[in-house]
């Protein structure tokens, strides 16, 4: 970047008043290089005179990321994440637009924001609640600039920002959200201390007991009468094969049989009454 420094001072002679050019060690002079870039195809020469822009650029690259240190990313991974913002900037430079730092900077800048968005949540984060936060965070900054300023309420940062009060609370509890919080933390530190995992409730296993029940009601009312009466007795009354058998003066072998096709005749109703289901976006029932 070039910034003119006046010289002129009273008494000083006519030649002393020019205006001095001084560039930045960051901002270094490349016309020649991306014009001499622009006219070259695709090879070996051409990558190198992207790669020696690249090493001039990067101290640059390296200072945009400072501005995000202390965010919670490492220096050293937010100089990657400018690094591979530069090279999108120079790839993509049009010589005949202007200067290239106007274009590298928001470039760079806005790679490094996207990283901090898309990579530093714990969890994903739809794109709306992302923004609320990033407006609720600037408005907290600008409301408390001054010394002694007080914490904003949520209806101070609402009318500041525009946004509804629903709307800064979402973005107040997404300030409040960016890491998650381990299952085995511990939340108290008595001796008898549980963690976050041991207030969490589980899978009651009998609500599938009383899903797969009621769904084989209608099949088992299907069933004749004697093949009913054999499923009671067995898995009802805990009766063996050989009882039942000799309750209805029939072999143990033909009540293995009967009961293994009931149990089949019910099981493949059910499912292929699930799969209908299924097919048709609804929930099948039986009349």
């Amino acid at each position: 970047m070039l910034i003119d420094t006046p010289t002129n001072r009273p008494g000083t002679p006519e030649t002393a008043t020019t205006a001095t050019r001084r560039r930045h060690d960051d901002a270094p002079d490349t016309a020649e290089l991306f014009a001499r870039m622009a006219e070259l195809e695709e090879g070996p020469e051409r990558e190198a005179v992207r790669d020696e822009l690249v090493t001039l650029w990067l101290p640059m690259a390296h200072r945009i990321a400072g501005r995000f240190r202390d965010r919670g990313e490492s220096i050293e991974d937010l100089r990657q994440v400018a690094a591979l913002g530069l090279v999108k900037a120079i790839d993509r430079f049009d010589p005949s637009r202007g200067a290239f730092e106007s274009y590298a900077v928001p470039t760079i800048t806005g790679e490094v924001k996207r990283h901090f968005r898309d990579r530093m949540w714990a969890l994903r984060v739809p794109r709306r609640v992302q923004e609320l936060r990033n407006k609720v965070r600037v408005a907290r900054r600008e409301l408390t600039q001054n010394p002694g300023s007080p914490e904003p309420s949520v209806a101070d940062i609402a009318a500041h920002t525009g946004l509804t009060e629903e709307e800064v609370s979402a973005g107040i509890e997404a300030l409040e959200s960016f890491s998650t919080l381990s299952l085995d933390a511990e939340l108290s530190a008595d001796d008898d201390g549980y963690s976050l995992a041991d207030t969490l409730g589980a899978s009651d296993s009998s609500y599938d007991v009383v899903v797969d029940r009621e769904s084989a009601k209608e099949g088992l009312r299907r069933l004749p009468e004697r093949e009913r009466a054999i499923l009671y007795m067995r898995f009802f009354e805990d009766m063996t094969q050989s009882r039942i058998a000799d309750r209805l003066g029939i072999s143990q072998m033909h009540v293995s049989r009967l009961i293994s096709r009931s149990c089949a005749r019910v099981r493949d109703e059910v499912l292929g009454e699930r799969a209908a289901g299924r097919g048709t976006g609804g929930t099948s029932t039986t009349a």
